[in-house]
């Protein structure tokens, strides 16, 4: 045990991370070779009560799903206090100095509900969004339209390429509904989630792609698109061309991370010429959830709906090419697991 621990510290890297920060795990957690914990919809004028959980397993790697914070204003000295509000948490400070994060954003982090290409204050915010991360001032990143990222994570037993993109900054208009429904799903071909340069870019991320597993974050959900509310289903040709990209870049392991709604679940498909099913595991959210829900259609979710606050644990083997998926809630209790086999 003791010679795999030298032989890890040795061989692990983490593209663009400070390898000081990054470590090894202690031993009761050796079993799996990875483990990312991630979450979404923390509002950060409410405690967080869920940090100790997420430490207690040990994580990786965080990643933030969105509404990683609530400012919906276009007044940016107002935002940049809202970050620095969570910045300021206790069991956030501990979880930086312990874990590498990675991020995308949502509506409520980017700026205004339902936000989407036309809102007036994008780049500034994308730059407190940059700041939160502790982007450097000459990164690339900086002078980027959009959020959109990759980072590739090298362990001693394999790779993992996790995506985030950018659902917000190249949003064209939704169709609004009548009735209880919010939205209604656009014509077929009209409008965009991600934008021209965005595609480009993630056909390439995919295509060049020789990660073991390939994780793709979404602010909101790729897979369940009945309920009304913010989906890829409401672009309907975007979700058959991301399905389609997945199939023909042949990159390996592709799991589906998403935020968004308050409520934890698991969406599943068979997209044909996938020799595996197709997994959405939805994580929402950190401080508050739908604690009122009675039901919503998804024809395509698997097992329950988890309505209580909630993060979700993604445990890798290399070897038996699966992923351990968990939610997991208050004094990191299991809420529902399911495993994700490649």
């Amino acid at each position: 045990m003791r010679i795999y621990f030298i032989l890890s510290l040795l061989c692990l890297r983490f593209t663009s991370f400070n390898t000081k920060k990054f470590k090894e795990k202690n031993e009761k957690t050796l079993p799996t070779d990875y483990i990312i914990a991630f979450g979404s919809c923390n509002q950060q004028s409410k405690k967080n009560i869920l940090w100790s959980a997420v430490e207690k397993n040990n994580p990786n790697l965080w990643i933030w799903g969105g509404d990683n914070i609530y400012s919906d204003t276009e007044n940016m000295d107002k935002m940049k206090q809202d970050y620095n509000t969570l910045l300021e948490q206790e069991g956030y400070k501990t979880l930086q100095q312990n874990t590498p994060i990675l991020a995308t954003w949502d509506d409520h982090d980017y700026g205004v509900n339902d936000g989407g290409k036309e809102f007036p204050k994008k780049k500034q915010a994308q730059q407190l969004f940059l700041d939160f991360l502790g982007v450097a001032k000459d990164s690339p990143r900086r002078n980027r339209e959009g959020i959109y990222h990759s980072e590739l994570i090298s362990t001693p037993k394999g790779s993992i390429k996790v995506i985030l993109l950018d659902t917000r900054y190249f949003r064209t208009a939704l169709s609004k509904a009548k009735g209880k429904r919010r939205y209604v799903a656009n014509p077929y071909g009209e409008g965009t989630i991600l934008g021209k340069q965005q595609w480009l870019w993630l056909q390439k991320e995919l295509e060049t792609s020789t990660a073991d597993f390939n994780i793709i974050v979404s602010s909101i959900q790729i897979l369940s698109s009945e309920h009304g509310f913010e989906t890829w289903g409401n672009f309907p040709h975007e979700a058959a061309k991301l399905k389609k990209l997945i199939i023909t870049s042949k990159a390996k392991g592709v799991l589906l991370l998403s935020g968004d709604r308050h409520i934890s679940e698991f969406s599943q498909t068979n997209v044909e010429g996938l020799p595996y099913l197709l997994t959405d595991f939805t994580s929402s959210g950190l401080t508050h959830s739908y604690t009122s829900y009675k039901g919503e259609p998804n024809a395509l979710r698997k097992q329950e709906v988890i309505h209580e606050i909630s993060f979700g644990l993604l445990q890798f083997d290399f070897d038996q090419k699966t992923i351990q998926l968990e939610m997991r809630g208050k004094n990191n209790v299991l809420l529902q697991e399911m495993k994700q086999t490649y």
